[in-house]
């Protein structure tokens, strides 16, 4: 998986791609739980470079929302499509998350 940060002026976008699973999901939590040590603003992720997502990725990405939410501060989902967008709907995480269909609907809104 692969993992990108940029700082925008109201938030900071994670743009993942690849797999995140058993194998990867550690990773991206081991990078995600640094980010947030600096104390971040807003928090976007865009999944639209994932082709796939197991427990493993779904635990890691409720992880981040306890940790950002812990701070007092939002997370914003985008670009949860295909696969990704299933297992969101089946595991019912589409109704845990805030989930926009473009990164920039996603920064207009934590404006």
């Amino acid at each position: 998986m692969d993992f990108q940060s940029q700082r925008h002026p109201n938030a900071t976008v994670i743009v993942l791609s690849g797999r995140m699973d058993a194998v990867t999901t550690p990773m991206y939590e081991t990078q995600m739980r640094a980010l947030l040590d600096e104390q971040v603003s807003h928090l976007v992720i865009d999944l639209g470079g994932i082709d796939y997502i197991s427990s493993a990725g779904l635990r890691g990405l409720l992880i981040t929302a306890k940790l950002i939410k812990g701070q007092g501060r939002d997370l914003r989902v985008v670009n949860v499509v295909g696969n990704v967008l299933s297992v969101f709907q089946i595991s019912g995480f589409h109704a845990m998350f805030k989930i926009d269909d473009s990164l920039e609907a996603a920064l207009a809104s934590l404006t």
